[in-house]
């Protein structure tokens, strides 16, 4: 997979587009990372690439490639490749899925693309991965729904995808039987990292997936007790005037609502404690607030510049979020929340496109972020950025990952046994189109 593009001077931004072709050039900008610069052999997603070329190393991303099958559904019905080329990628992908090492069905974060092997993620994190294999699972099932066709290859497809689906162990991730998930299983270091899944943050899709799955499903006291016992879970304070139902102080970096938000569709999404739709929509509306009040007094802030998720940074890599505030958008911020606040994003969209697109658009989209404060522009591109601009943005246009996910069996188990109601399972009234 040569690269085709090399360096921002290189890549083409058109002038005077409509909103509409705006938004199919950044759809199709960005889903080049996942094509062109995904790894050579398996097809899976890089971690990231930079601006100058992609990595010579075999390392890829679990989470990532979750979030690049849901990019090649976006692809294939935009007409972007064809539905051959989308089953022979996704099949490469399950052949490297398929041979790699597992920890009671879940996978690690990183992983060779070439061989299947762990690449450890840190000293203790060098097995299984239980966040990062929702997010694969989530892209997985959205990829099975969408090829239902009664053929050979589609149906084949189909049955490799649910044998790992199948054969994940969610409740191996209690340590067995407590009520909540642990994020991390090593055989080297058993559940040593001790880190549990408490919410609200990105990762309601893991313990939805985890209440339905149909051979190793969790009780649902495990997601009451455990991800809705927390004490960062109910919120109920007002921020810049707007009231956040769950989450921490100033509703946390915006990827909180993107990531399992891909593919769980929020639109009338309710259960004991919360409409999803009124958190994910009020969390939007504060992070966009703090910028425009910008009270550190950071160059560039405002209604056009906005947007503070976790991304690279001057100083490495951080959770930026308004209380966290470095002078750091990530333009994957506003460009995902397009479902929630489309004026907003747009006007975020067309300040980076024409404002800043010498600096930061480039072969891959945009770049994963700047700061104009320092003077500072990434040469980096990362999976699990890229992935949610596409998805979310068509989520916003069509709703196709919503409609995909959402109509899986085991989804709406897992919904229906946690308590959600939500217009998918036929017990609300509000549309779905």
């Amino acid at each position: 997979m040569q690269d085709r593009l090399t360096s921002m001077s290189t890549v083409a931004r058109p002038a005077d587009l409509s909103d509409e072709a705006l938004l199919d050039l950044v759809q199709r900008q960005t889903f080049h990372f996942f094509w062109e610069g995904a790894h050579p052999i398996s097809g899976l997603a890089r971690d990231r690439s930079t601006i100058a070329g992609d990595p010579d190393d075999d390392l890829v991303a679990s989470g990532g490639s979750g979030f690049g099958a849901m990019v090649i559904l976006v692809a294939t019905e935009r007409g972007w490749i064809t539905r051959e080329q989308a089953i022979t990628r996704l099949s490469a992908m399950l052949d490297c899925l398929e041979r790699a090492t597992c920890y009671h069905g879940t996978y690690p974060h990183f992983l060779n693309g070439r061989t299947g092997a762990t690449i450890p993620f840190s000293r203790k994190d060098d097995g299984g991965d239980i966040v990062e294999t929702a997010f694969l699972m989530e892209g997985l099932l959205c990829a099975r729904q969408y090829f239902n066709a009664d053929t050979p290859a589609e149906r084949r497809l189909r049955g490799r995808i649910n044998v790992l689906w199948e054969e994940t162990e969610w409740n191996w991730y209690t340590q067995g039987g407590r009520e909540v998930l642990y994020w991390h299983w090593s055989p080297n270091n058993g559940f040593a990292m001790n880190h549990e899944v408490r919410g609200w943050n990105e990762c309601l899709v893991a313990y939805v997936l985890a209440a339905g799955a149909p051979r190793y499903a969790i009780d649902p006291a495990v997601y009451h007790n455990g991800w809705a016992l927390n004490r960062e879970f109910l919120n109920g304070h007002k921020y810049y005037g707007i009231e956040l139902p769950l989450g921490p102080a100033m509703g946390g970096p915006l990827f909180f609502c993107h990531y399992s938000f891909s593919g769980l569709d929020p639109r009338g999404l309710k259960d004991r404690y919360a409409d999803y739709w009124e958190q994910n929509f009020r969390h939007t509306l504060i992070n966009h607030a703090h910028c425009i009040h910008n009270p550190y007094g950071h160059a560039g802030y405002g209604e056009d510049c906005w947007g503070l998720t976790a991304s690279d940074d001057p100083h490495g890599y951080a959770a930026h979020a308004p209380s966290n505030d470095n002078g750091v958008i990530s333009p994957t911020a506003a460009l995902s929340s397009f479902p929630y606040a489309p004026d907003k994003a747009m006007r975020a969209l067309r300040y980076f496109y024409h404002e800043l697109g010498d600096r930061i658009w480039g072969r891959y989209g945009f770049v994963d972020a700047f700061s104009l404060r320092d003077d500072w522009y990434a040469k980096t591109f990362l999976a699990i950025d890229q992935g949610p601009i596409i998805t979310m943005i068509e989520n916003y246009r069509t709703g196709l990952l919503w409609r995909l996910f959402m109509s899986a069996p085991e989804v709406q188990t897992g919904l229906r046994r946690l308590g959600f109601t939500s217009p998918h399972l036929g017990n609300d009234a509000t549309a779905t189109s």
